[in-house]
């Protein structure tokens, strides 16, 4: 597997620990930015991940700003992305099984490093169950097409 993970400057301190633990279990990723506490803007990062993921340059990927919304919605217009904001653990865990999402993203002022590591752990681990969630997971797709 292979990520793509960005963040602004309210979401990159949480970036590095997420780094951390796709070292831990041999994930590669690619760091889009940024990597530093200056104003930057949400979508700035959100879009070259997004982008990363829909043409399939990466498997998934991860943003992380200071609440999350920003980068869910800006990852959201990019056709083939299924960004779920997650907070907690069952999120994390369902929005893979049920929805595959390809885009996770988190609010490092919402969540602390310990909850956010173990929200990418879950997500990073857990894959998509298929069967009912297929059929669902298709018209939620062709919404893209028809628009």
């Amino acid at each position: 597997m292979k990520v793509a993970i960005g963040s602004d400057h309210a979401g990159y301190k949480i970036k590095d620990d997420i780094k951390e633990v796709m070292d831990e279990l041999n994930i590669q990723y690619e760091d889009v930015g940024c990597n530093c506490e200056d104003s930057v803007d949400y979508p700035d990062y959100a879009v070259p991940v997004a982008e990363k993921v829909a043409k399939g340059e990466v498997d998934r990927g991860i943003l992380i700003c200071g609440t999350g919304i920003g980068m869910s919605i800006t990852a959201n217009k990019v056709d083939g992305v299924r960004c779920a904001l997650v907070h907690d653990l069952f999120s994390a865990k369902v929005t893979r099984l049920h929805n595959d999402s390809n885009v996770l993203a988190m609010g490092e002022r919402i969540i602390g490093p310990g909850l956010a590591k173990e929200i990418a752990k879950v997500w990073l681990e857990t894959g998509f169950e298929g069967g009912r969630h297929e059929r669902r997971i298709n018209k939620m797709m062709e919404v893209e097409t028809k628009a």
